[in-house]
């Protein structure tokens, strides 16, 4: 492989030429000269270059360079160099080698087309470069000159407003050249990849919500968008391929306003409650038909008035405004609607209603675990009637006292409820309902957290009170074991052990009698001989077990 190029090499084939040409005739030398330089001439064009190739390419993207070769160099090695490949080092990438760096190439031997793609181009990548095929002799040469632009968009924009909801159409020319270019649209401000990622295209006419007319008379082709939304705002390209250079664009800012409307509000209702949507309009449009229609967009919202029973209007010409009453809100009213009087819908003649409904809240009054000493009891209401059945017994008067000041309080909320719906005339009257789990549930807490503390002072008291019985009978029940010892020992033994034996049984008879309910009238003053027998038979047998 030679990579060096010459003016003019002459071949064998020029050397025969020359001389059978001087052998005719040494007269013609001048003629012959110029023949030669022609031979020359013609022989250089097909061994160093056969053509010119100009690509442009983006900064920071990449360029593909195609150069073509001749039936019979199918199996021949192709290269690209740059400069004047008069060194090893000119030469970037050759198919023995296909890829290199950020150099790669492909050889379409069908085609007859060897590619080099020359990727991440900076500015030191544009210049002059050389296709080369080896073969015997000197190599094929074709010239290539790449040049890089900056990958954006374009020196001026076109700007253009519309409101959501309606259609945009966004023209776009170019020159009568390119009249049988393909166009097309795309989003952003990169002309590198616009192709690729285009909304439509002229071979194909319609996409969705895009729409391409080409004009070849006037030059320019049409994209209209339909149906806008906000998303649709931003930058657009409109392109046309070129073949052999980059292709064209021209530039489009879209701006898509927000279709409204003479005000927004949001309100929230009530599931089961009446509720009141108010709607102003324009006074010249006192004598138009009013509606309220539900949707996200007035292009696919629905007459409510019209399709539903529990939608009431009304109209007040001397305000300017007219109400919708809904007798009944549901969940599923909850939504966006739209009240207006135009019928053309022209921005700016409605409102725009946000309406969210919630569930009433009830509050519970019922404690989660009802405690008793030794264990929890689940708030049945069987339990609960045993524990304020106990409580009530233990309080007495105290319990008496606060049932009626919760009666009190219970009253006072109720007439205080009346009052204020009576104080509202010409107002729906809301439900008392509203307002008792405000006030109940503090009341019974209050209770509730009274009854637990009394509960808890008698109970005390009522261990104290057995402890202390305990106490008082332990020094008697162990003197009476010590005399009856002492009369187990020696019975007959000594006559004052059974004077004291007699004397603890008195005290006994007394402690017998103590024993009584103090509460219980006395129907003897005095006990009988055999009350004291029976008593103090009972209470010696009761020690000695």
């Amino acid at each position: 492989m030679t990579f060096r190029k010459s003016n003019c090499g002459c071949d064998i084939f020029s050397i025969f030429l020359v001389r059978f040409l001087f052998l005719q005739s040494k007269a013609k030398m001048g003629i012959l000269q110029n023949l030669l330089f022609t031979i020359c001439i013609t022989l250089r064009c097909v061994t160093s270059a056969v053509g010119l190739i100009h690509v442009t390419g983006y900064v920071g993207r990449e360029v593909n360079v195609s150069c073509s070769y001749d039936e019979g160099y199918e199996p021949y090695k192709k290269y690209l160099c740059k400069n004047d490949c008069g060194s090893n080092n000119d030469v970037l990438i050759t198919t023995s080698n296909p890829v290199k760096n950020k150099y790669r190439i492909h050889d379409d031997k069908t085609a007859r087309i060897f590619t080099t793609t020359i990727s991440d181009l900076h500015s030191v990548d544009a210049g002059k470069y050389w296709c080369g095929v080896t073969r015997f002799g000197k190599d094929i040469y074709t010239e290539v000159k790449v040049k890089l632009v900056q990958d954006s968009c374009c020196d001026t924009v076109t700007k253009i407003e519309s409101h959501e909801g309606y259609s945009e159409s966004i023209v776009c020319p170019y020159e009568s050249r390119n009249q049988s270019n393909l166009k097309y649209i795309c989003r952003g401000n990169r002309p590198s990849t616009c192709l690729q990622q285009a909304l439509i295209t002229s071979d194909n006419r319609e996409n969705g919500r895009y729409r391409l007319d080409d004009d070849k008379v006037l030059g320019t082709f049409t994209v209209n968008i339909s149906s806008l939304t906000q998303n649709d705002s931003g930058s657009y390209l409109c392109g046309v391929q070129r073949n052999s250079e980059l292709d064209v664009f021209s530039a489009v800012e879209l701006k898509v306003k927000e279709w409204c409307c003479v005000r927004s509000t949001e309100i929230t209702g009530t599931v089961g409650h009446p509720l009141t949507l108010q709607c102003p309009y324009p006074r010249q449009h006192r004598d138009n038909r009013k509606f309220l229609c539900k949707g996200d967009h007035r292009n696919s919202c629905r007459d409510m008035v019209m399709s539903e029973s529990r939608f009431a209007l009304r109209d007040d010409i001397y305000s300017s405004s007219f109400s919708v009453m809904i007798t009944k809100l549901e969940e599923a009213d909850a939504g966006t609607y739209w009240c207006g009087s135009d019928s053309r819908w022209r921005v700016g003649n409605y409102t725009k209603i946000q309406l969210s409904v919630e569930f009433l809240q009830h509050t519970s009054t019922v404690p989660s675990t009802v405690k008793t000493p030794g264990k929890t009891v689940p708030p049945t209401s069987e339990n609960l009637v045993k524990t304020q059945t106990s409580t009530m017994k233990a309080l007495g008067k105290t319990q008496t006292s606060i049932m009626k000041a919760l009666g009190t309080t219970q009253t006072s909320t109720m007439k205080a409820l009346g009052k204020t719906q009576t104080q509202t005339p010409g107002q729906p009257v809301k439900d008392a309902a509203l307002y008792v789990p405000f006030t109940v549930p503090p009341v019974l807490l209050l209770l509730i957290g009274i009854l637990v503390v009394v509960v808890y002072k008698w109970k005390y008291h009522k261990v104290k009170e057995d402890e202390a019985i305990v106490d008082r009978n332990a020094p008697k029940a162990k003197g009476l074991e010590e005399v009856m010892g002492a009369m187990d020992n020696d019975i007959y033994g000594n006559q004052e052990v059974m004077m004291y034996s007699k004397k603890q049984t008195s005290k006994q008879q007394s402690a017998c009698a103590q024993y009584e309910d103090e509460d219980e009238e006395q129907d003897y003053e005095n006990f009988t001989t055999s009350e004291d027998i029976y008593c103090n038979e009972n209470f010696h047998l009761a020690n000695r077990k």
